[in-house]
């Protein structure tokens, strides 16, 4: 197969290749990018997994999409990135809980945010450009774009958070690095982040930074994700597996359904959330409703009321939703479905559980007693829409942080202090730098004249 090349959601952009996917972030009429043709696994290509490295298996899965590098030098920059492990631990007959909190800033994001920078770089350096890269986060993307990005040449990163909705650690993992990392808190929620980020890609008046995204909305982060999902299912060769996902902005979520329409075996998506509970109402009523504002839970990663992804997700199921705007970018109505999907195919393909606080502080106590595992609230919420969904295995449960992020709720709940991993060590004792502003947009923009100008 040839160049593969990219359309957005909203229909109304050119074509583009990956690494041009990957500079922009959003496309110009505010959708994301979704391959025209989806690449297919061969069996052979199944088959090798079995026996392969995590790095060996992400080069074959990068260069179905990305043909502007050489294979060689992808397997180089997969093994460079993917220098940490990544256990499946069996936790009954038939039940795995697979941690993706071992990377450098203990969290699930270190897997899509360390190859993106990397491809960013290697075409940056092409095409001898400063890249500005503006993102929002709920909890860990912060940090891990922070470590993925710092000192990197000729790229700068403006991470916008909301300032009552990060634990301390997660703030101190984007306050402290320095460097070309700037960190700016925001008066409000994540869902007006995301709207402040997704405003400024689209105002030509910010055309001077040359601004990309490291958002889930970016095609080349959430690519990534469906690593992962291959790496688990090569490691039980389980042609029925089963997925519980932790769903905020549903990036991690179409990482997998990406590897799932790519060819690679899995049966169905257990889509967990908090108690932002839109996805499990819109999949049984098929009518969709944001939470605004959204829902704020101790799986703050996952307080998200309006996914970005889901015009993702929408999309490859048939369907077209968008947000309505006028015609200066603002945003009259969140959230409108155009054109419904095919419910009933979503539907024998997801089941999805929102999963209330309570629920989440009684699955972390009742899983250390039985099994002596400590999860966090993110994984708290996979496990147990785990146990509801009640499928045949194997089942796989996505563990996104690490405990040690959550150390007061943690040891309030289990009686153990979790053990500090070597990346979270020294954060204490580092100085922090940030500035505060509104959720206005125009505050942004002030923001980024006067910083990067």
């Amino acid at each position: 197969m040839g160049k593969i090349f990219f359309r957005s959601t909203n229909r109304r952009a050119p074509l583009v290749t990956f690494q041009e996917a990957l500079l922009a972030g959003q496309a110009p009429d505010y959708g994301l990018y979704v391959p025209v043709e989806i690449p297919r696994f061969t069996r052979e290509e199944l088959t090798s997994f079995l026996q392969a490295s995590y790095p060996e298996i992400a080069t074959v899965v990068l260069e179905k999409f990305i043909k502007e590098i050489e294979k060689d030098v992808l397997r180089s920059i997969a093994a460079r990135v993917y220098n940490f492990e990544i256990p499946l631990e069996k936790v009954e007959e038939g039940f795995y809980l697979m941690r993706l909190d071992r990377g450098p800033t203990a969290s699930f994001k270190d897997f899509a945010a360390r190859m993106m920078a990397r491809l960013m770089e290697y075409f940056a350096r092409k095409e001898k450009k400063q890249l500005t890269v503006l993102v929002a986060t709920s909890g860990d993307t912060g940090g891990a774009v922070a470590s993925a990005f710092l000192g990197l040449e000729g790229i700068r990163v403006v991470i916008l958070f909301p300032e009552r909705e990060v634990t301390r650690r997660q703030r101190l993992q984007m306050t402290t690095p320095g460097n070309n990392i700037i960190a700016v808190a925001v008066k409000g929620k994540f869902d007006d982040c995301q709207a402040l980020v997704k405003q400024a890609f689209n105002d030509k008046n910010l055309s001077w930074l040359n601004l990309t995204s490291a958002n889930s909305i970016n095609f080349g982060r959430l690519l990534p994700q469906a690593v992962y999902y291959c790496y688990a299912w090569s490691r039980l060769a389980g042609d029925g597996i089963v997925f519980s996902v932790p769903c905020g902005n549903f990036g991690n979520l179409c990482g997998g359904v990406l590897a799932r329409l790519m060819g690679l075996p899995v049966r169905k998506f257990i889509v967990a959330v908090n108690e932002n509970d839109e996805f499990p109402r819109f999949l049984q009523s098929g009518q969709y409703q944001p939470v605004i504002p959204s829902r704020q839970c101790s799986s703050n990663a996952m307080n998200v009321g309006h996914p970005s992804n889901l015009a993702r997700l929408v999309d490859w199921y048939g369907g077209w939703l968008t947000d309505e705007r006028d015609e200066n970018g603002r945003i009259i109505q969140r959230g409108y479905l155009k054109v419904s999907p095919d419910m009933e195919r979503m539907r024998q393909d997801f089941i999805s559980f929102s999963i209330s606080e309570e629920e989440v502080d009684q699955t972390i106590v009742s899983i250390y007693k039985k099994y002596g595992l400590l999860l966090e609230p993110h994984g708290a919420v996979a496990f147990r829409a785990a146990w509801k969904a009640d499928v045949a295995g194997p089942v796989v449960v996505l563990e996104t942080a690490h405990p040690a992020k959550f150390p007061e709720k943690i040891k309030e709940l289990s009686g153990v202090e979790p053990v500090l991993p070597e990346s979270l060590a020294d954060l204490e004792w580092k100085k922090e730098e940030y500035e505060t502003i509104t959720s206005d947009y125009q505050s942004l923009v002030e923001f980024l004249t006067r910083r990067l100008s």
